[in-house]
């Protein structure tokens, strides 16, 4: 039995990588920001499931969160935040509220953890194509994307042997947020003709978790999207 950590994990896709590893009789714990929504979570997930309440724009606050963590070996950093800031219209508390969350608040909980990730153990960071194809309003959210693609980078060599991934989804159709609205246009643009669906990112995120010679990947899980 593995002790898997999924920081983001009361809804999307961190939920359904918190229940696939459970499923597989894993002790997990699965984080969000409130703490009810966190116990909730877990008892929907079952198994050997805990909730904790962890705001990773608070890093501060992060270490004491996550000081009844005993042993690590797979953490899974899952939790993002959606934000539609132009230049043109520029709001500073939601830019700086997005960097911290996905990448101060990213490395504190891997700093906090560190000591008790096993040496054989992985890290899966989520990033997102945004870095790579921008749109109106990205301008954090591609920032701090292409942010990861430098965290893995010195997590990799900071933190050998311990090995450290990155996976970048591309629109999952069947997700919360993408699944009522129309993608026809997303599917014609997607060279193997459909969306990733969300067991493929929680396919992806097990195997950067478990093929021991995988490291210091950045994985596009997009049907060739960024392509087409």
């Amino acid at each position: 039995m593995s002790s898997i950590v999924v920081v983001g994990g009361t809804s999307g896709l961190g939920l359904e990588i918190a229940r696939h590893y459970a499923e597989q009789g894993d002790r997990v714990t699965l984080t969000g920001r409130d703490a009810g929504r966190a116990a909730a979570a877990a008892k929907d997930v079952g198994g050997d499931t805990t909730g904790l309440a962890l705001d990773l724009a608070a890093p501060h606050d992060i270490g004491a969160a996550l000081a009844g963590i005993e042993s690590v070996d797979g953490l899974v950093l899952a939790a993002i935040e959606r934000d539609l800031n132009t230049v043109a219209d520029y709001d500073i508390a939601r830019a700086l509220r997005l960097v911290t969350l996905k990448l101060v608040g990213y490395t504190e909980v891997v700093h906090a953890l560190g000591p008790r990730i096993a040496a054989d153990g992985a890290i899966v960071l989520f990033g997102g194509l945004a870095k790579e194809r921008p749109y109106p309003g990205s301008t954090t959210v591609s920032t701090v994307n292409g942010g990861v693609a430098g965290l893995l980078n010195t997590l990799v060599v900071e933190l050998a042997p311990v090995r450290v991934n990155a996976i970048h989804p591309g629109i999952v159709g069947d997700s919360p947020y993408w699944r009522d609205r129309d993608l026809s246009h997303v599917v014609a643009r997607t060279p193997c003709g459909q969306l990733a669906r969300m067991s493929d990112i929680v396919d992806a995120v097990a195997f950067l978790l478990g093929n021991r010679a995988v490291n210091g990947v950045s994985l596009n899980v997009d049907g060739g999207w960024l392509l087409g």
